[in-house]
């Protein structure tokens, strides 16, 4: 089950993401995460997560995620960013975010799957938030807040560097060094440092995304990947109709059908007695 600080942290106001208004700039991608601790690709599921690909390549291409910084990391767990940047000193500054889209719970969150982080209780909140799967998360994460939308894998050694960042130090464990965000910033600091010495931090402290770029726009480069299916989300079931339905086959219907027996029940009678 998730910790308090755990839910706070991948459902946060700051974990929000967007339905873009712009025409698809490319459909199907393979991408390049350029960071501060080594360069790394992921392949998006854009046939069956359109909006979401639609979505995080619209900042892609708006160049919305250069320069942000990796601001949550839990090992064993998740590694977050697209939301913040360093301005130059504390707190981190949010990044603007666009109007927010529709849930794409369809693969789940195994091990090396790139998802869209979004509020607490709001499954259509994701805007420009995204995290990595350091494990399989899928118990959890295929099934709270109606599914956590999968829209990706790493493909090559690239968790390697994921895992790296994971295990650098965390700081912002007892104040607020961003906004919505109350521990687990990743930080490059010398060894025998501490988060206390960093009240000037540099951007050399922090995992920086330097840019991300589109290195193959084809229209299908997902077909040889197998990603897991979420099958923890149950297909809705049609509601049982009621007194208070007004669904064909309610209450309505079934009084409708009473009425005409009674009446026919009656003039039968009716033409016996004559």
């Amino acid at each position: 089950m998730f910790s308090q600080t755990l839910k706070k942290s991948l459902l946060s106001p700051a974990v929000l993401a967007f339905s873009l208004g712009l025409s698809s700039v490319a459909s199907a991608t393979i991408v390049e995460f350029q960071t501060s601790q080594g360069n790394f690709q992921v392949n998006l599921f854009d046939q069956t997560t359109p909006k979401t690909v639609e979505n995080f390549l619209g900042y892609v291409n708006e160049q919305s995620y250069t320069n942000t910084v990796i601001h949550r990391a839990y090992p064993e767990f998740i590694v977050q960013g697209g939301g913040f940047e360093f301005s130059g000193e504390w707190p981190l500054a949010a990044r603007t975010a666009n109007a927010a889209i529709v849930n794409e719970p369809v693969y789940s969150n195994v091990k090396g799957t790139i998802a869209m982080a979004k509020r607490a209780n709001d499954p259509n909140s994701a805007t420009n938030q995204w995290f990595f799967n350091l494990n399989d998360n899928s118990a959890n994460l295929d099934l709270q807040n109606s599914g956590f939308t999968v829209f990706g894998q790493v493909i090559g050694d690239g968790m390697t560097i994921i895992e790296k960042i994971a295990q650098l130090k965390l700081c912002d464990e007892d104040k607020e060094l961003a906004a919505g965000v109350s521990d687990g910033i990743p930080v490059v600091i010398s060894e025998g440092q501490q988060c206390s010495d960093l009240a000037t931090p540099g951007m050399d402290n922090f995992v920086i995304v330097e840019q991300i770029t589109i290195v193959d726009s084809s229209e299908v480069t997902d077909a040889d990947l197998t990603p897991v299916k979420n099958t923890l989300i149950a297909t809705p079931v049609e509601p049982t109709p009621t007194p208070d339905s007004d669904s064909g086959g309610g209450s309505f219907g079934w009084l409708s059908v009473f009425t005409l027996m009674l009446l026919t029940i009656r003039k039968s009678s009716l033409k016996k007695h004559k």
